[in-house]
């Protein structure tokens, strides 16, 4: 059995850019710079985890998603990024999403609290779910991690880059986490049939 996955109700925001760690010049790139176009990039998952969404993946999935010209606007990149306990999704506000590498292991011990903000999507997507004592031990497929990841991980935190660039100063997003679950849950309902249609997928 998994060790226990104590995830957080919402992914989390980073506001912050990376640090310089010496006095030479940095080479610009999607950290530092704007870039003419969404960068697409992958980190190694780190020990333990794995990359079950694929930068392919990604590339067909913004196809599909409402109004992309608009609220993709200053986007510098997307990174499938290295699994962190408790992380499933960040964003950096200098318009660079990351999205966490998964347990290779693929089934998660999930906390109620963030089991019951997500049931609903995870009832569509067929998810196996058991109750123990305060948690529930989720069994995914590799689509419907995927699928979860697309859906909701990387809507949600492109949800926190719309609330951002609609900001007066386009430095910070402002209306929180529940804006972004939010514009998760619209756009994923707008995309459902889509998305399985693009896939070759049926849940």
């Amino acid at each position: 059995m998994k060790h226990r996955i104590n995830r957080k109700t919402t992914p989390k925001v980073a506001g912050g850019m990376p640090q310089r760690k010496n006095n030479h010049k940095l080479t610009p790139n999607y950290w530092n710079s704007s870039q003419d176009s969404i960068q697409i990039d992958e980190e190694k998952p780190g020990k333990g985890y794995k990359h079950f969404l694929k930068k392919k993946d990604v590339l067909r999935f913004i196809k599909l998603i409402p109004n992309w010209n608009i609220v993709s606007q200053h986007l510098n990149a997307i990174v499938l990024a290295n699994g962190q306990l408790d992380v499933d999704g960040l964003y950096f506000n200098n318009g660079v999403i990351c999205i966490s590498a998964w347990e290779k292991e693929q089934d998660v011990l999930i906390n109620s609290e963030y089991f019951k903000a997500h049931e609903e999507l995870f009832n569509r997507l067929g998810v196996r779910a058991a109750k123990r004592q305060n948690n529930y031990f989720c069994e995914f497929t590799v689509d419907q991690i995927k699928a979860f990841q697309l859906l909701h991980i990387l809507l949600h935190e492109l949800g926190h880059h719309f609330d951002r660039i609609k900001t007066k100063s386009k430095r910070r997003s402002s209306r929180g986490e529940q804006f972004a679950e939010d514009f998760a849950f619209i756009n994923e309902a707008e995309i459902w049939k889509s998305y399985q249609e693009e896939f070759n997928v049926v849940f």
